[in-house]
This record gives C-alpha cells, structure tokens and sequence, in this order.
C-alpha cells in the first residue's frame, strides 16, 4: 500500500499503464489534478522506482514518464480495484427519485 498509497498514485499508474506518457498527456487526460499535485506524484513515484522518468535528446529536450517492471506489476492489482469499483457501483441500490414523493 506504500506504492499504491496517496491520491492519484493509481490514477498515474493506469495512465502509464498503456506506455509512456508526458506530462502535458498525463494533466489532459487525469481531470482535476493540479500540475503541482502532478509533479509531485511523477517525482515520488520515480523515487520509489515505479516509474522512470526518459529524456529524449531532441531540442528542446522531451520528457516522458514509463512504468518501471515494478510499475507494471502493480497493473493487475488496479485493475482489480477498477474491477470491484465497477462492479460495486452497478451493484448499488438507486436512491428514490425526489419525483416519487
């Protein structure tokens, strides 16, 4: 839980899940979260060697962030949780409607 721990972690893990992504990428596609709550998650998630951090030699240089072999091993275990979610939230008894009062 130490990896997968803090907000957005899974978000991050399951975005870099289908390859490598830069941050511009990442901000787009993961609604509301701020770009420093976003670097602040790359650079905790390299330091625990989930993530990688590749810079291209182009100019300007290019930035992108890959899942480590660890990274890819916590997939399957978000997956799951995305599983459960699902499931639970379909699952879910509907509250009544305020028009069937």
């Amino acid at each position: 839980m130490r990896l997968l721990g803090g907000a957005w972690t899974p978000n991050l893990i399951w975005q870099l899940s289908g390859g490598p992504r830069r941050f511009t990428a990442l901000h787009k596609d993961i609604a509301g979260i701020s770009a420093k709550m976003l670097s602040a998650r790359l650079r905790e998630l390299e330091t625990k060697r989930v993530i990688v951090r590749e810079v291209s030699p182009t100019s300007p240089p290019s930035v992108a962030y890959a899942l480590t072999p660890l990274g890819r091993e916590l997939v399957p275990v978000i997956d799951a949780m995305v599983r459960v979610g699902t499931r639970l939230a379909c699952s879910a008894p509907r509250a009544p409607s305020m028009r069937a009062r």
